[in-house]
């Protein structure tokens, strides 16, 4: 079969698209993945075909004008779906407003510079499976266009399932409803629109978030933090108990900088009995005023290399780090970040693997980390977490009920 990929350019997202598309080629079948021009390099490097649509667009910048979307992206998640987390919001009156206002700043600005040409495409090539970022619903309605079937993949609760389920319990017959009123200007406009026929969800089942009546698929993530090379030292078992810090790419290549100064996490470390591996960018670097002598500096390192040699981590609850870590049964410090991370580290709190730190100070960093090293209810429970995941099937796995779910709800 062939099978359509579509992401807008977000490279921490198309990282954890990517072993699909790898499993699917293996696996005999065709996988292209669609993309902004500009993304074509991203997709590259990752052994995949490129297929360039629409125009260049910066969307975070676009969100900037949206006051709410860009002040909302340091501290949760934005309106509306933070009903996911906090129901007690969701009234008629806050949904719709939010709604309108996500729609036009967010999601039209983020997919209207790939509708028209993913469209062409769509019907051109005629893909069988068409599967999106769950913000891409330029991918539903290329899917539409050509008949094929389609589905979302999660990287995070799915706070977007939630909530539109909260919206339509209260929209009754006659309310207004500013996402369907968009996605019907294209096509006819069906809830599949919004949340593909089903959904591929990559978080183990302690941590997710799922809305009643859509079809859920699990996959087990598979950590690929892009092109990157093994160093030397790490081929050698660490002569202490080692720790990361890895604070994602998202606060510095978005954002003007990390919710945690890893300086902070520094001094709090320093004269520990331990191996602290910092992984910061040359740029975060030249901010520090001191580096302990247990302090290991790097720009990067490949997460799914250096994490089975840890005995804790100290993160942002990004989701890519978090999965990675998770497999190796490693207990966590989570700092959260921005968007959907203090949920998902809520939920490893639940889990009883991890520690949450929302508001961190050097003293607070340095009792948690002893705490998660010492506790064996930590490690009991990181191994818990890693069985879920292990559980799951692979890419590879699923690629058999891939097939069964694309002839289902494929347009015959």
């Amino acid at each position: 079969m062939r099978v359509l990929l579509v992401s807008y350019p977000e490279k921490t997202h198309f990282l954890a698209m990517a072993p699909l598309a790898w499993a699917l080629r293996t696996a005999g079948h065709e996988a292209v993945f669609a993309g902004q021009p500009r993304f074509a390099e991203v997709i590259n490097q990752a052994g995949l075909t490129a297929v360039p649509v629409g125009r260049d667009s910066d969307q975070a910048r676009m969100m900037e004008l949206d006051r709410n979307v860009a002040a909302s992206g340091r501290t949760g998640l934005p309106e509306p779906y933070d009903v996911a987390e906090a129901p007690e919001r969701g009234t008629w009156e806050y949904l719709s407003a939010a709604y309108r206002q996500a729609t036009t700043w967010w999601h039209k600005m983020e997919n209207l510079p790939l509708i028209p040409d993913l469209v062409e495409f769509a019907r051109g090539w005629r893909p069988d499976l068409v599967v999106w970022e769950p913000t891409t619903f330029a991918g539903a309605i290329a899917a539409q266009a050509c008949g094929a079937a389609h589905a979302r993949l999660l990287f995070g609760p799915d706070v977007y399932g939630v909530t539109r389920a909260h919206f339509l319990r209260l929209r009754g017959e006659h309310g207004e409803d500013p996402l369907a009123e968009w996605l019907g200007s294209y096509t006819d406009f069906g809830e599949d629109l919004v949340t593909g026929h089903f959904t591929i969800d990559q978080l183990p089942p302690s941590l997710t978030l799922r809305a009643d009546g859509l079809r859920y698929v699990p996959l087990r993530y598979t950590p690929y933090g892009g092109p990157s090379v093994v160093p030397g030292w790490l081929q050698e078992p660490p002569g202490k108990r080692r720790i990361a810090l890895t604070l994602g790419l998202v606060a510095t290549e978005r954002f003007d900088g990390y919710t945690l100064d890893p300086q902070d996490v520094l001094t709090a470390l320093d004269g520990l009995d331990v191996e602290l591996v910092a992984t910061l960018p040359e740029h975060e670097q030249r901010k520090l005023t001191h580096v302990p002598a247990n302090t290991r500096l790097v720009p990067y390192v490949p997460l799914q290399a250096l994490a089975p040699t840890l005995a804790a981590v100290i993160h942002h609850a990004g989701f890519g780090t978090l999965a990675t870590t998770a497999q190796h049964s490693i207990p966590q410090l989570v700092v959260p970040g921005d968007t959907d991370s203090p949920a998902i580290a809520r939920r490893l709190a639940r889990q009883g693997s991890a520690i949450t730190l929302p508001h961190p100070t050097p003293a607070a960093i340095r009792e948690r980390l002893q705490r998660l090293l010492t506790d064996p209810a930590y490690a009991e429970r990181a191994g818990s977490l890693a069985a879920e995941i292990h559980a799951a099937p692979t890419p590879n796995d699923l690629i058999p009920h891939l097939e069964d779910l694309t002839a289902h709800y494929r347009a015959q």
